[in-house]
């Protein structure tokens, strides 16, 4: 809380705009960290109020989509999002975005994480895993999909026990990234059969992985479908996918009157 006024300066003059330039205040609702989340809302219900902007909550998760579609330019995609909290497949069908397969644990990007902590690679430690996976030979890791769903835990529990008993970390690293991209990837690849969508969108921060990516578009190519990922820049959490979200839902009419959430 005690940065944000500094931040909202450093950005405002960055942009060239100054607060009675600005249209509407979007945050991020939810879902994530507690803490952090409350200070967004906080500060941006104080901006509202103070400025008499209107006040737009913006889901976190669609928003990771929003500017993925937004960028790439695709339309109607299965999306396949990726991060340190969330693992998902998605697609819009019947008015709404449903779930069509997720993590049954912990998230790809967190279980990513957590080997890399094991191994003493500082946090986020994701881009270490895929470092290492480029120098790695395969070793056996259990393969865990149950349907259109995923876990990670056990994958990972067997991964910190074969790097405690001497393989190699590039090894591990390999056979971690092999294991978990290949389950993703046929989940889905089941997601565009059952749909009978033709484009595939990676987001979230996990679509950073160049190893992920070649995978997923191997996928596509093979079916026929158009594979899109968002880019580096916009793959992990970013202001500007809030930003747009909120845009987008305020043209929908989508607000709180006066900065005050009416529930």
């Amino acid at each position: 809380m005690n940065n944000a006024p500094a931040l909202i300066k450093k950005c405002l003059e960055k942009a060239g705009l100054s607060m009675d330039e600005i249209d509407i205040i979007a945050f991020s609702r939810g879902p994530g960290i507690p803490n952090c989340l409350r200070v967004g809302s906080a500060v941006a219900r104080f901006l509202s109020l103070k400025y008499k902007k209107p006040l737009v909550p913006v889901n976190h998760c669609i928003a990771h989509i929003e500017i993925g579609k937004f960028e790439t330019g695709c339309k109607d995609p299965v999306v396949v999002y990726l991060s340190g909290g969330n693992t998902q497949i998605l697609a819009f069908v019947e008015g709404r975005y449903r779930v069509f397969g997720e993590t049954i644990d912990i998230a790809v990007g967190n279980a990513l994480d957590v080997l890399a902590r094991e191994m003493g690679f500082p946090m986020p430690g994701g881009a270490e895993i895929e470092k290492l996976a480029k120098r790695g030979k395969w070793i056996e890791l259990p393969y865990v999909v149950k349907g259109m769903d995923v876990s990670f835990t056990g994958i990972l529990t067997e991964a910190i026990k074969k790097f405690r008993e001497g393989c190699k970390p590039e090894d591990v690293a390999f056979s971690m990234q092999e294991v978990c991209f290949s389950m993703l990837t046929e989940i889905s690849e089941r997601a565009l059969a059952h749909t009978g969508k033709d484009e595939l969108l990676l987001v979230g921060g996990v679509a950073a992985n160049k190893r992920l990516r070649e995978m997923m578009k191997i996928m596509c190519k093979e079916r026929g479908a158009k594979f899109y990922v968002v880019s580096s820049k916009y793959s992990s959490d970013n202001g500007v996918m809030i930003a747009l979200s909120g845009l987008l839902a305020f043209q929908k009419g989508l607000k709180f009157e006066d900065g005050i959430d009416p529930k």
